[in-house]
């Protein structure tokens, strides 16, 4: 099969140099966090590359972006491509901007080539993929398909004392000339390019994976409690030290869970102290763990596995703990008429591929409710990601939006 349209290379490219500029960190990364002026104003250059080549541009109540190329009939649901343009703190300049930009140079290059789509095309970029900044993540995504709302948010505060409520009313009157739109506008199929963020794509000396399933994931937020008191003075017997019974809790759940399951993912991202004085026994340990799994009982067995440990923990140390869920998105498979067509585009483009289970949630998995869904990873060097290191050779990345372009004109068929 040959496409009459073609991705330009050169042009992708230097899409992502220029939006890597924005949030430029010193060791190479992005700093360009959801609802961030950084963010703003990639946003801002987005539509305006969109205003440029005539295609129309929308924003929701929950400030997703989209950018639309018209087919022949307005009437039917448009293909939906995209990622999103936010960042880690100290993030590469290819997770989530590959996937929008590669699907920005879809339309451009059926835009050059003047071809004419049965409906319409739009681009997306969700908004607050990451969850950095205001936690949880996904969080344009469930709003697009009815899992939450933005009033469910209002409360959220990020770690600097900003208002998720006023940020996002910050950057939705940050583009006035976007087109007002409701939230879930209907859609006909969804496609996402993403880099790997795991080394099997460039140790296979793979082009492309299509990702078939994406694994659970559950955030808990685990507080150990109980009694302050001098480091000199206080001897064993009198100590209630939630220090310990955090340790020893996290100890036996790092040498159990992940070591008895090739599937199981465990990590400790964030620990903080109470009152955090280098001389006192601290009152209150909290800290946070991600689980995932691509089984959802599997996942199950894994938090009850979790609380289990840490009550008896805490009971050794005369301690109490709590556990509260922030974050739970249950494993989710993708369409098989989708995958079908990623594989037929990356045959007719003889780009050697396999199938495979996403370790990272995506939007697309939210989105894959309302929709026929699927993903396209692409190598990234050593599969490092949410790192400055991060890198995509530039063939790999020009093959991702020439495999994604085939694969969106098989899905228009």
């Amino acid at each position: 099969m040959r496409l009459r349209p073609e991705v330009n290379g050169e042009r992708l490219l230097r899409r992502l140099s220029d939006f890597a500029e924005i949030g430029k960190t010193k060791a190479g990364g992005v700093n360009r966090q959801a609802l961030s002026s950084e963010d703003r104003a990639a946003r801002r250059l987005l539509a305006d590359l969109a205003t440029a080549r005539g295609f129309k541009v929308f924003q929701d109540a929950i400030a997703n972006l989209f950018v639309r190329r018209e087919g022949r009939d307005a009437t039917r649901p448009a293909m939906l491509i995209g990622s999103h343009l936010d960042s880690q703190p100290t993030g590469g300049r290819f997770d989530g901007a590959l996937g929008t930009l590669a699907a920005f140079e879809v339309l451009e290059a059926l835009e050059d080539a003047g071809h004419e789509t049965a409906s319409a095309i739009e681009v997306v970029a969700w908004t607050n993929e990451e969850g950095s900044r205001f936690a949880p993540g996904v969080m344009g995504s469930m709003a697009f398909v009815g899992a939450a709302h933005p009033d469910d948010f209002r409360s959220v505060v990020s770690g600097d004392g900003e208002s998720f409520s006023q940020e996002l009313a910050a950057t939705l009157a940050a583009l006035p000339e976007a087109t007002t739109r409701p939230l879930g506008t209907p859609i006909s199929a969804y496609l996402e390019l993403h880099i790997e963020q795991g080394p099997s794509l460039e140790r296979e000396e793979l082009a492309a994976g299509v990702v078939t399933a994406v694994q659970g994931t559950r955030w808990l937020a685990v507080t150990f409690s109980g009694s302050a008191g001098h480091a000199g003075t206080t001897s064993l017997a009198y100590r209630r030290d939630p220090m310990v019974a955090a340790t020893s809790a996290l100890n036996r759940l790092q040498m159990s869970i992940m070591p008895q399951d090739d599937d199981a993912r465990l990590t400790v991202g964030r620990f903080s102290t109470h009152p955090g004085s280098i001389n006192a026994i601290p009152d209150h340990v909290t800290f946070t763990v991600d689980i995932r799994h691509p089984d959802a009982l599997s996942l199950a067995a894994i938090e009850a596995r979790i609380r289990a440990v840490c009550e008896e923990a805490a009971l050794s140390q005369r301690c109490s703990v709590e556990i509260s869920t922030s974050f739970d998105m249950p494993p989710g498979s993708f369409s098989k008429v989708m995958t079908d067509r990623i594989e037929t585009a990356a045959r007719a483009l003889a780009l050697p591929y396999k199938r495979m289970i996403s370790g990272a949630f995506h939007d697309a998995l939210f989105v894959s409710r309302v929709a026929p869904t699927a993903m396209i990873f692409v190598p990234c060097r050593d599969g490092v990601s949410h790192n400055e290191t991060e890198y995509v050779e530039p063939p790999h990345a020009i093959n991702g939006a020439r495999l994604l372009l085939a694969a969106t004109l098989e899905s228009m068929c």
